[in-house]
């Protein structure tokens, strides 16, 4: 069981009647993507922490090495609190940061694109950090899921 299951025990009857496994795949991907949501705060608030002190490439590595680590804790907490764990944390966050690895690139090519090529973006490098957030999403909730956490 993992701990979407008994939150789609609490959906209407007509979605119950779908296969158990694809409720609890849509309701961890809901998850993740509020965690997402959170780790994109914690990357917002370390990096315009940041920016002024080290600029602003190197506060969006930074706030990005900050959202992993939040987004890792949150998940495994959370997303896929029943999932089995294998290894230390340490061995976990770095199976995270790796098969995050594709996300990591997508996400921070349109960071640096935006924060680049759009005055907007870079007058409020917030949006860049969402688009970036958002390209990564599927890629980062596909390889969590089967590389880190519901290793079978």
């Amino acid at each position: 069981m993992t701990g979407a299951e008994p939150l789609a025990r609490g959906l209407p009857r007509a979605l119950r009647r779908l296969p158990v496994a694809r409720i609890v795949l849509a309701l961890q991907f809901v998850q993740f993507a509020i965690v997402g949501v959170a780790g994109l705060a914690a990357e917002t608030a370390s990096f315009y922490a940041s920016r002024h002190a080290i600029g602003l490439y190197a506060a969006g590595l930074l706030a990005y090495a900050v959202s992993a680590t939040t987004t890792w804790w949150l998940n495994r907490i959370w997303t896929f609190e029943r999932s089995r764990r294998e290894g230390s944390r340490s061995a976990q966050w770095l199976r995270y940061a790796l098969a995050n690895a594709p996300g990591f690139l997508l996400n921070r090519t349109i960071f640096f694109v935006l924060a680049t090529l759009s005055g907007l973006c870079r007058d409020n490098p917030v949006l860049a950090m969402a688009a970036g957030s958002l390209a990564g999403l599927f890629s980062n909730f596909t390889l969590s899921r089967l590389l880190v956490f519901d290793r079978r």
